[in-house]
């Protein structure tokens, strides 16, 4: 499946989209309010201006009557309006800036903690660049909407309403006839969005493709330069970047032809329009008020400009709704991991694990299971083996509810897996993958996992159970040495010694090793089978194996084959039987002979 159709598309622009992007602010409303009463403030001071100007002209300038006294009042005045415009602006700036803020905190908080919440089948099908697109650059686009769209319309229409006062105080006929260019401002703005939104809708779109091919290039870095992908690499990325250029591109097409070029057109008709007016008024009636033409055109100038502003916004303020629908569009995901069926709280006891029945598909086409039914009773140990997509992870993925049970039943201790509490189940429950994953921090934190109650000693004697302790004492700061993205100054061995040490210092009930060893040296899995001996005593495991000679001393061993269990036995049994486990078996066991003879 392409990436592109992995992307998906966005949903159409609705009116619903911005209003819930606003209900954001229902818990700022008192911010939000004085936010408001500081831009009105602003507004009224920047409106007041020209009409000191205007008294200027028309009391002190035409009539060359200059009062000392008065001049200065009036000057002092305009110098004070001036200032407070200024100071009331930033402060109404800042406010609002600081409402944005913590507005895009919340909402990026809600989207990580839903994707958190979402089925792994949801992940199974979403290239993780695609996501971390969502999560940093769609926010970053709302967060501008706020910080300056939202401001900017609020601020200039404020604007628009006071400038339209004034100019009907001073001449409402004229102000009437500006009016009627309104029309012909709302076309361009209704025609802008129409030619807009479907360029902002690719350009996000393959901002999205862009940063997960680049992920996943990054990721797969190693194998690209050892396989000589690099150029095939950068054709991909090429392509995609062309792509997203040709879509900001045509955005910037629209944006000069319909922004303020065009307004810039319709504000010299107005002002034509309005030169025109008063020269008529000259002619009939041979005198004109100097100080309102002044005034007529200092306002006309502050009513294009909001207008030409809040056309410039609209760019930002459509990539801002293109980016919030595609961040509603994971958060109304319907998707998500399977929750408890009942309000019951019971607990995990005894560890006997029984599958009856069970089948599991992951698309609801092809079974990956097939009527698999066995049980694990407490202390024994379960091993799966099989080839390559028989269902052995798919099985632990069951036991481990990270995939709804459709068909069959899974029971832990006679009770429902549907029915356990996840917080029961991942306590009770240890599980160790074939690729451990460490996070950045040092290695108490890693073996910890952010539980207070876990203490430094037993931390210490969890690695020690694993024989883990060894390699920690000689890292520079010990169990407090850092460690980097995905441990990637450990060795496989050390990181899954590790992993060992975080689940065992948990004491779960039910232990599952999903080919925990199949990463490691020979030596290291002697290490590791030794301490996994003491870890499997009075512990129900399944244990999903790729090396055979590891689940020897299984109590009991599933054979699958493209989802159905077709052998079960203890390793005698099944070598005797002389089926696909022994043939299996000799088949590793002349890979390890040829092995030994080689090296």
């Amino acid at each position: 499946m392409s990436l592109e159709a992995l992307e998906g598309k966005t949903p159409p622009f609705t009116r619903g989209t911005f209003w819930r992007l606003m209900r954001y602010m229902a818990d700022h409303k008192v911010r939000l309010a004085w936010a408001l009463l500081l831009l009105g403030a602003a507004t009224s001071a920047d409106v007041a201006q020209p009409i000191l100007i205007k008294v200027f002209l028309d009391r002190y300038l035409i009539p060359r009557h200059f009062p000392q006294t008065q001049l200065i009042e009036l000057a002092v005045a305009y110098v004070l309006l001036f200032v407070l415009t200024a100071a009331f602006n930033v402060a109404q700036l800042l406010s609002f800036q600081q409402l944005a803020l913590d507005i895009i905190q919340r909402l990026r908080v809600d989207l990580f903690d839903k994707i958190q919440q979402l089925a792994l089948s949801f992940f199974d099908q979403t290239p993780v660049g695609v996501l971390v697109s969502r999560i940093t650059n769609d926010t970053e686009a709302i967060l501008d909407m706020f910080m300056t769209v939202l401001n900017t319309f609020v601020q200039n229409l404020t604007m628009l309403v006071g400038v339209i006062v004034a100019m009907f105080a001073l001449d409402a006929r004229l102000a009437l006839y500006c009016l009627g260019l309104v029309p012909i401002i709302v076309l361009v703005m209704w025609l802008y969005q129409r030619m807009s939104n479907p360029v902002f809708h690719a350009a996000r779109q393959r901002l999205s493709l862009l940063n997960a091919k680049l992920n996943e290039s990054l990721q797969g870095m190693a194998v690209i330069q050892i396989m000589r992908q690099e150029s095939r690499l950068r054709n991909e990325f090429e392509t995609l970047n062309e792509s997203y250029r040709k879509a900001r591109y045509r955005n910037t097409q629209i944006n000069g032809i319909l922004l303020r070029p065009l307004m810039e057109v319709v504000y010299l008709l107005t002002l034509m329009l309005v030169l025109g007016y008063f020269g008529g008024h000259a002619i009939v009636h041979a005198a004109v008020n100097i100080g309102i033409l002044y005034a007529f055109v200092s306002y006309l100038s502050r009513f294009f400009e909001p207008i030409n502003n809040m056309l410039q916004r609209l760019n930002s303020f459509q990539q801002a709704m293109v980016s919030a629908q595609r961040v509603f569009q994971i958060l109304d995901n319907p998707s998500r991991r399977p929750q408890p069926s009942s309000a019951l709280t019971p607990q995990i006891v005894r560890g006997e694990v029984r599958f009856e029945d069970v089948s599991f598909s992951y698309d609801g086409r092809q079974e990956v299971l097939k009527h698999v039914s066995f049980t694990a009773l407490p202390g024994q140990t379960v091993a799966l083996v099989g080839h390559t997509g028989s269902g052995k992870s798919s099985t632990v993925n069951l036991l481990m509810r990270f995939y709804p049970l459709v068909q069959g039943r899974i029971t832990i201790d006679g009770t429902d897996l549907a029915q356990f509490q996840e917080e029961e189940l991942r306590q009770k429950m240890g599980l160790v993958l074939q690729d451990p994953f460490l996070f950045v921090g040092d290695v108490a934190s890693n073996i910890r996992l952010g539980d207070v109650d876990i203490s430094d000693a037993e931390i210490r004697a969890a690695a020690e159970f694993v024989q883990a302790d060894t390699f920690i004492q000689r890292l520079p700061q010990g169990y407090h040495a850092p460690i980097g993205e995905r441990g990637a100054t450990l060795s496989t061995g050390q990181r899954q010694l590790l992993s060992f040490a975080r689940t065992i210092v948990r004491n779960p009930v039910i232990l599952v090793l999903d080919e925990a060893t199949a990463s490691v040296d020979t030596e290291t899995e002697e290490a590791i089978q030794a301490a996994l001996a003491k870890m499997r005593h009075g512990r129900t495991t399944i244990a999903v194996a790729h090396r055979l000679s590891t689940i020897q001393d299984a109590d009991l061993i599933l054979v699958l084959h493209h989802g159905e269990v077709v052998e079960r036995g203890t390793h005698q049994e099944l070598i005797a039987r002389r089926g696909l486990y022994h043939s299996m078996y000799l088949l590793q066991q002349g890979h390890e002979h040829e092995a030994s003879s080689v090296d």
